[in-house]
């Protein structure tokens, strides 16, 4: 993706990034705002700084900005200024706060919903793999059945069901969890990782990434 304009932050002139209709729900603009309501709708109860949210989502600072001017202005979300920093939440009282909610959980959901109930014992990594994947890759196809979710680590069985149990609640959607050691992460002869590694998936949980965060 190419930069088309600039958009001026703190004096800064920043790029902005132009991203496709998401397959998973195409009546949003953009995956950047899908993903943005997403987590705000997911989480009503938090504010966040717009840094914070641009790094958690993995969108570049300008694009998000401007995503969140946007729906400030429409009523979706609220938004205060304190120091330098943009703080947003969700706003709950739109009138379409709770069919939007119900939408993006069912859609979006996944990614936040997996990464969250999903922070078990031994679990090193978490990754969603399948058709929800393949959607949230820009693939087209119909809506995921399921959602198949690899947990990387030394794990409990009886702890990664209870994990699976509870985010399948959350969604509304059976979700299928499978171990794999790290040594069998890293093994190319393993027929079901050689397949998950060949098509898109999505990590969600990285526990390097966190202890390095």
């Amino acid at each position: 993706m190419a930069p088309l304009l600039t958009l001026r932050i703190n004096g800064i002139y920043l790029p902005l990034m132009r991203s496709q209709s998401p397959a998973l729900l195409p009546v949003f603009r953009s995956q950047h705002q899908a993903e943005l309501l997403m987590w705000l709708m997911l989480h009503p109860d938090r504010e966040y700084g717009v840094s914070d949210l641009a790094t958690r989502l993995g969108v570049p600072l300008s694009t998000l900005h401007r995503e969140v001017v946007r729906l400030d202005e429409a009523g979706l979300i609220t938004s205060r200024t304190l120091g330098r920093n943009r703080l947003v939440r969700a706003n709950t009282s739109h009138p379409a706060a709770p069919a939007l909610t119900q939408l993006l959980e069912a859609t979006f959901g996944p990614k936040a919903v997996v990464a969250e109930e999903f922070v078990i014992p031994g679990a090193e990594q978490v990754l969603i793999f399948g058709s929800w994947a393949a959607r949230y890759a820009g693939h087209t196809g119909p809506p995921p059945r399921d959602i198949d979710v690899l947990v990387v680590g030394a794990v409990d069985r009886a702890d990664l069901y209870d994990a699976a149990d509870r985010a399948q609640a959350r969604l509304g959607i059976e979700v299928n969890p499978i171990i794999r050691s790290p040594k069998q992460w890293r093994d190319p002869a393993d027929a079901l990782v050689a397949q998950i590694k060949a098509s898109p998936f999505t990590v969600v949980c990285d526990a390097a990434e966190s202890v390095g965060a």
